[in-house]
């Protein structure tokens, strides 16, 4: 999971990239970069956080009314430098392109490029392979007199050969600004605008919360194949491209996006309280009765709130958060993500000492953090502690662009819920219900491959092997 921002405008856009990419820290932390055209591209990227990678004097360097922005969370690839985004090619077109996502026939899609068209990647970021694919579909056009259907052509054909989840922002060297998404809208990218004296400036972004910030009004959601180009007199055109159907991606509202977003015309925030309610239901049937609900800051805040509201107990910050450390889930190995949260997380002893405590989590992925967080909630002195999770049991690794591990690393892939509540010591694990998800968004087709090990996108399996294999040779 990444951020990727894009704008077009009549003003320098340098400082919307910049602050854009900070209201989107959350969805990666890696690795940042930027790049504005402005007869040429101009280029600045390197490892960390957004304020660690940008300085003042790179500002000036950085002109363009064209940009594009990063921040990168390693699913693909190693992380260095050389996958950081975004990327640029000047042959045969000045491209630059960053992405969100993940490609699950890299493999096949690589040998193809090499062997026709005998292009060799330099790394093994899967946005490499996507801009060369396009590139390649590009260049099958009269490229002199290239066409905005040209255009959507070459992207349409690209939708068909990359399976896997993605959406994608493009600076075609003085043609204009080009968005698309793959063909189940997997990852999503939402569009923007703001008026200004000089004309009108769009913008677009993994999430909404960047135009809160920065004064954009909300025009849509890209869905499934969608693409849309800005050319260079700011015209917008739109083409509904290969489409295989629509699977969102169900974690944007658990966990990954910024409580202030609005996806699909639904406010984060909200859906989070919603899936509270819901989980009232099953506490109910477990026949617990805790004392107060509290939640492992801060994405767990929302569901815990409507956990209170729905069983009619206090809810209370039951932890005091070191906001200066990033999230432990898209921290690089587990031993790191085990330091983070004994770092970050406090108990507030006085709240849970002596307290039935229900303490509400986004997710349990593989138990260990979880364990943790039980034990530091005894520690503080809680009587009891029944662990609460947002989503469904996790079974099955996602492979589109959340690094969820292999299926053996997922505890719930090998362990029932007595076993699971045995293992992170916990005096009750409740999760929530599938059916009941699916209920609650009948109207959203969403993927929920983690949970159902039911891909959306052809040849999974055989990319489930290839992470498998890789993991145990990293070992």
């Amino acid at each position: 999971m990444c951020a990727i921002v894009g704008f077009f405008g009549k003003d320098d856009v340098v400082y919307d990239l910049l602050s854009g990419l900070l209201a989107l820290q959350h969805r990666g932390q890696d690795a940042a970069g930027i790049v504005t055209f402005k007869k040429t591209f101009r280029m600045k990227k390197g490892l960390g956080l957004v304020n660690n990678v940008f300085e003042k004097k790179h500002f000036k360097r950085l002109k363009g009314k064209i940009g594009i922005g990063h921040t990168r969370y390693t699913t693909q690839g190693t992380n260095d430098l050389s996958n950081a985004q975004p990327f640029t090619i000047n042959y045969p077109f000045g491209l630059s392109m960053v992405h969100n996502g993940n490609v699950v026939n890299f493999q096949e899609l690589r040998d193809e490029l090499y062997e026709e068209r005998q292009i060799l990647l330099e790394t093994s970021n899967d946005l490499e392979l996507i801009l060369y694919t396009f590139a390649t579909e590009l260049a099958k056009n009269d490229l002199k007199h290239l066409s905005v259907e040209d255009i959507f052509d070459a992207v349409e054909r690209l939708q068909i050969k990359v399976k896997g989840a993605y959406s994608t922002i493009t600076i075609i060297a003085n043609r204009g600004l080009l968005v698309f998404t793959d063909a189940f809208g997997i990852r999503p990218v939402v569009m923007g605008k703001k008026e200004t004296e000089k004309g009108t400036t769009y913008a677009f972004a993994s999430e909404s919360a960047c135009f809160d910030y920065l004064g954009y009004d909300m025009i849509e959601d890209l869905g499934a194949g969608e693409a849309v180009f800005i050319d260079m007199e700011g015209n917008v055109h739109h083409r509904n491209g290969h489409k295989r159907g629509e699977k969102f991606c169900i974690f944007e509202y658990i966990y990954f996006a910024d409580e202030s977003s609005v996806i699909l015309n639904r406010l984060v925030a909200s859906e989070r309280v919603r899936m509270g309610r819901l989980l009232g239901k099953k506490v109910k049937e477990a026949g617990l009765n805790p004392d107060i609900v509290i939640d492992v800051p801060s994405s767990g805040y929302f569901a815990a709130s409507g956990l209170a509201e729905a069983l009619e107990v206090p809810y209370r910050r039951g932890f005091s958060k070191n906001s200066h450390i990033g999230r432990s889930f898209i921290s690089p190995s587990q031993k790191e993500r085990e330091k983070m949260v004994k770092r970050k997380l406090n108990p507030i002893k006085e709240v849970v000492e002596g307290k039935k405590v229900a303490v509400v989590d986004d997710s349990i992925v593989r138990g260990t953090t979880s364990k943790r967080i039980v034990q530091i909630l005894r520690e503080a002195g809680a009587k009891e502690v029944y662990f609460i999770s947002a989503a469904p049991p996790i079974k099955h690794p996602c492979i589109y662009g959340i690094d969820m591990a292999v299926s053996t690393d997922l505890i719930a892939s090998t362990k029932t819920l007595e076993e699971i509540t045995e293992a992170i010591e916990a005096d009750a694990v409740i999760y929530q219900s599938l059916d009941d998800l699916k209920d609650m968004y009948k109207d959203l087709n969403f993927c929920n491959a983690c949970f159902s090990g039911k891909y959306p996108v052809g040849g999974s399996k055989k990319y489930l092997k290839q992470i498998a294999l890789e993991r145990n040779e990293s070992r």
